[in-house]
């Protein structure tokens, strides 16, 4: 990410600016170089750093008088101060006005291009940091993220709905957050001071069933000692969310309609029936239109749900707040595990977003976890990742390859005719394939320069000009 982050360079030595500048340039930073305190000043005002280098005497002012001018960023650039005249007072002093770090004359110039790096990638993950921190000020819809057109207009679905009593059906692929809609339905509601009652329609074993929703009197069978209310009528005034609702057997399809129907439910053993007052949410990632089909569902049952149906899209349908999602659950496990991983390197982020997550959000959190727990640092890697993860990235990778590959035989092995091929129009041009394998062996690397040029062969310097 070199060539994205910006350096202003305060030196009034011309000979040490040139040289700094110039070594600077190489490593693939973009870097505005003056001479004194004032110049250095108008130019902060004017176009902020990322990285702010000054030399600790400077002609008409001192390099510290800089520092108060960086306090009006969001996010401070870093500072590096340099001198001929070091001392541990000068140190401390320059630390305590604000500098990051403290360098004396002359320069060790690897030390120095590290030195940068460090403060460069310090001040990133501040940044990136501060951005997490911010998604759990994201105005979130009820516990829900997401501010994708997909997810947009699923939040407005549930506004209209929830004001309504009949049944809902919630359907979406597993992972997508199905109990989290259920739940802001019920939130939304007038309902909401009443219960919210989630069951399992595939925990329950089937001979339970009936008795576990309807309840049952004492006596209705053995061991049935005492009368027990089920759970609609512990739902009453308030919703009952039926989850895994494909699972339910025939049989109670047929009870749950008439429930449905008319609002009463008749305890297992009783003579009596018991009027309710519950709204039904049932949610299912099976396709129910293919259940009815196949006679596994009841065709009634399914028109008296599809009233109100909605449909949670997938993560792959709503790529704009993948970053989002992985910000707030970074953040909340550092706070959950009292630790501080600050975010993850180009290459790792670049996989998640790359990674076509079937198991939906679910997965990608449990993705996010993991990375963290086994991140012994303060940046996730990308060998932090699932496995799964990698190798998909691999794959893709060494498919992208292989296509550029046969391009370039294609190329190569063309031969000349005064025939014009057929395919001949739509061939690439050298310059377009050798444009999109930098591009590729870079996303493979992570933008980093010096790995992308060995593996082309060539310089970094000539992979800068490239990239420009």
């Amino acid at each position: 990410m070199a060539q994205h982050q910006h350096i202003l360079l305060v030196e009034d030595d011309s000979g040490l600016r040139e040289l700094l500048q110039e070594e600077l340039e190489a490593e693939g930073y973009s870097v505005t170089a003056c001479g004194d305190a004032e110049q250095g000043l108008q130019l902060l005002q004017t176009s902020p750093p990322d990285l702010l280098i000054s030399d600790l005497r400077l002609p008409g002012a001192n390099g510290l008088s800089l520092l108060p001018a960086l306090s009006t960023s969001e996010i401070p650039p870093a500072v590096l101060i340099i001198t001929a005249f070091g001392s541990v007072q000068q140190a401390v002093k320059a630390l305590q006005a604000g500098a990051d770090d403290f360098l004396t004359k002359p320069l060790e110039m690897d030390h120095f291009l590290l030195t940068v790096a460090r403060l460069l990638e310090n001040r990133r993950l501040r940044s990136e940091v501060q951005h997490y921190r911010s998604l759990l000020a994201i105005e979130q819809f009820n516990g829900i993220i997401g501010q994708s057109s997909a997810m947009a207009q699923l939040f407005h679905q549930i506004r209209q709905i929830a004001s309504a009593d009949g049944p809902v059906l919630v359907q979406g692929e597993s992972g997508t957050g199905k109990e989290l809609v259920a739940r802001a339905l019920h939130d939304q509601s007038n309902r909401k001071n009443g219960p919210y009652m989630v069951v399992n329609c595939g925990g329950i074993p089937s001979e339970l069933m009936e008795s576990e929703f309807f309840g049952h009197a004492a006596g209705a069978f053995t061991g049935a000692r005492t009368q027990r209310a089920g759970l609609f009528q512990q739902a009453d005034g308030g919703t009952l969310l039926l989850d895994e609702l494909g699972e339910m057997p025939l049989t109670l399809q047929a009870k749950l309609l008439r429930v449905l129907q008319d609002g009463r439910v008749r305890p297992v053993g009783s003579d009596h029936e018991i009027q309710l007052d519950v709204r039904i949410i049932g949610a299912t990632n099976r396709n129910l239109t293919e259940a009815v089909a196949d006679g596994s569902f009841r065709e009634d049952l399914f028109y008296r749900l599809e009233t109100f149906a909605l449909q949670v899209p997938p993560l792959r349908a709503r790529e704009d707040d993948i970053q989002r999602l992985i910000g707030f659950f970074l953040t909340r496990f550092n706070a959950r595990q009292q630790r501080n991983v600050k975010g993850f390197s180009d290459e790792a982020l670049a996989m998640l977003q790359g990674y076509p997550f079937p198991g939906n959000v679910r997965e990608l959190q449990n993705a996010v976890e993991r990375a963290a727990t086994f991140c012994d640092g303060s940046l996730i890697e990308a060998h932090h990742l699932p496995q799964r993860i990698c190798q998909q990235s691999e794959r893709a990778l060494s498919l992208e390859f292989m296509v550029v590959d046969q391009g370039k035989s294609q190329i190569g092995n063309s031969t000349v005719s005064n025939d014009v091929d057929e395919n001949a129009e739509s061939m690439a041009s050298l310059e377009t394939v050798q444009r999109q394998y930098i591009h590729r062996v870079l996303a493979a690397t992570g933008n980093n320069k010096r790995r992308a040029a060995d593996i082309l062969g060539i310089t970094r310097r000539t992979l800068y000009r490239w990239i420009e």
